[in-house]
């Protein structure tokens, strides 16, 4: 079983909470998934490939980490708040009607 967070280092936040279970998985080699993630980095196509090779050479294989979710909730602060933030926000409006 695990639980994962992932979030945004912007305001407002986005964050996707995310509970499942999780396999190992042995890959020879390096997996697609890994260089195409390494991709956002600004490199000529030059740099790219003398990178690529580097890391093929320092790894034999790795090890993917698949994650099968059984539950997901996006809270973007925008439409989705936290509960504990949505029971704050209710009270302060009981406050302001009770005014």
């Amino acid at each position: 079983m695990v639980a994962l967070t992932i979030d945004t280092e912007v305001h407002p936040p986005k964050i996707l909470l995310i509970r499942g279970t999780v396999e190992l998985d042995e890959v020879d080699g390096i997996p697609q998934e890994y260089l195409r993630m390494n991709g956002s980095y600004q490199m000529s196509a030059e740099q790219r490939v003398q990178w690529e090779r580097e890391v093929r050479s320092l790894y034999d294989g790795m090890v993917r980490i698949v994650v099968t979710p059984t539950w997901a909730k996006l809270i973007d602060f925008e439409t989705t708040l936290p509960s504990a933030v949505q029971e704050l926000v209710e009270r302060r409006s009981a406050r302001q009607e009770a005014v």
